[in-house]
């Protein structure tokens, strides 16, 4: 949305009434199909879409009143936001997701969830303080200390993951003590940290993909990796089918975002012999193969989801937001 865009918009929201609603969703390509499905699902609902681009999003603080400003015209009111912040703007998307919260704006997901979700440790970490069941995953610094490591997730072959990182990229399998040790190696010279984790054989380089809205898992799929890999994602060659989830796992895959935070969550788990094993929690889940894969309209509950926060924050009035020092 441009300049024309937002005065377009402003004049149209002074003319809405009764229960339309104005839902912006953050998003760097208004052509990717989870942000056209929103974008479609929104306008049938009756309600009003825009776009924006996070990166054109300035920000601006002052004494009198927090401020959006789009492509140099200030954003007009918008009832709810939902944020779909890729990994590689992730610092700035949370400033831009803060912000609006700052402006009493209701956020699907505030800046705190998000940024839970990114780091694959913290989320780790927090699933497991809940009784959530995780791959056994450890973390260490020194090369010298790497054997006891592998020992501690159940030894070879192990899993190895940047701490950052979507889509299966930076995630690698080792089957030596010579793979791991080279592994690490190269991603600590290059500045980065690693978790070595749990490889779940039984998995066989399927696992289950839940997308969770709310209180509920609106649809799941099982994602088998392709011949000679064993990362499943759709996205790496991976195929998937519709698949009925378990109570168990419908219940932890609900309960995953829940504790991460999440209102809307593209939750990952492994099948073991012991129940479901949470993998990851994604904050920005893309929905194409799933929908396709499931037929289930994602986008219809998504966007409903939205609304109703926007409307209990109208009855509720602003948020009250307290500050600690």
């Amino acid at each position: 949305m441009g300049t024309r865009g937002v005065k377009r918009a402003a004049k149209a929201m002074g003319r809405d009434g009764g229960d339309r609603l104005v839902i912006a969703i953050l998003s760097r390509n208004r052509k990717l199909y989870s942000t056209r499905r929103l974008v479609e699902t929104t306008r049938a609902l009756g309600h009003r879409s825009l776009v924006l681009d996070t990166l054109h999003c300035n920000m601006v603080l002052s004494r009198e009143r927090p401020a959006i400003f789009y492509r140099g015209e200030e954003l007009p009111r918008v009832d709810v936001v939902i944020p779909r912040i890729g990994a590689s703007i992730t610092h700035y998307g949370l400033a831009v997701v803060n912000q609006f919260d700052m402006m009493g704006v209701p956020v699907l997901a505030n800046s705190i969830p998000i940024a839970r979700s990114r780091d694959k440790l913290r989320a780790l970490q927090v699933l497991s303080r809940f009784g959530i069941d995780i791959p056994r995953t450890a973390m260490c610094r020194y090369r010298e200390e790497v054997p006891q490591a592998v020992d501690m997730v159940g030894g070879l072959p192990c899993i190895i993951k940047l701490i950052q990182g979507t889509q299966g990229v930076g995630v690698m399998i080792a089957s030596t003590m010579e793979e791991v040790r080279g592994m690490l190696d190269t991603f600590w010279s290059l500045g980065q940290e690693i978790l070595l984790q749990e490889f779940v054989s039984e998995s066989k380089g399927r696992d289950v993909r839940a997308f969770v809205i709310g209180d509920r898992v609106v649809a799941a799929m099982r994602r088998r990796a392709r011949t000679g890999e064993f990362r499943s994602n759709i996205h790496r060659g991976g195929t998937g089918r519709a698949v009925k989830l378990s109570r168990d796992q419908a219940e932890v895959a609900v309960k995953a975002a829940r504790v991460i935070g999440l209102e809307v969550a593209g939750v990952d788990m492994l099948e073991a012999r012991s129940g479901p094993k949470i993998m990851e929690v994604n904050s920005s889940p893309g929905f194409e193969g799933l929908e396709r894969i499931t037929r289930v309209d994602i986008a219809r509950p998504y966007v409903e989801h939205a609304s109703e926060l926007a409307r209990s924050r109208r009855l509720s009035g602003p948020a009250v937001h307290h500050v600690r020092v």
